[in-house]
């Protein structure tokens, strides 16, 4: 008789994030859907609001990680592909006088090795850790 063994995966939640800012959606759409916008408060980019565009993210001493832009519908949701196994999602929902904005880093898998040798379960505890500090950021930015 064969001995099968099976190997349970292990699901990684997505990192979700949600805050309302003082803003006008507007306002908020370009800082978070603009090459200028994206670089004041996440990193240094050449993105461009097209889909399907082929663009980078500086990021830092991980050198430039390739991403390309899924979903554009202004001012209200962008997606863009991260590296080879992450999607990005910037949704924005006009409240009165606010805007909600909700970021996903979706593509997290517990078998799965990032570019740079580390496991998904370590980078995510990490990235989670740093989204919270990004965000921060964009509030600092949006709310001038």
């Amino acid at each position: 008789m064969e001995n099968k063994h099976i190997q349970a995966t292990e699901d990684i939640p997505d990192i979700v994030q949600t805050l309302i800012l003082k803003a006008s959606i507007q306002k908020v759409w370009n800082a978070v859907a603009t090459a200028e916008g994206i670089a004041a408060w996440f990193m240094p980019n050449d993105f461009q609001p097209i889909e399907g565009y082929e663009f980078h993210l500086e990021a830092g001493p991980f050198g430039k990680s390739p991403c390309k832009v899924t979903v554009i519908d202004p001012p209200h949701k962008l997606s863009f592909n991260w590296g080879k196994d992450w999607a990005i999602t910037f949704e924005l929902v006009e409240l009165e006088g606010t805007t909600e904005f909700t970021l996903t880093h979706s593509g997290w898998d517990a078998d799965s090795i990032t570019e740079f040798g580390e496991t998904h379960a370590i980078v995510r505890e990490r990235m989670a850790n740093g989204w919270v500090g990004l965000v921060d950021s964009l509030r600092k930015i949006i709310e001038v």
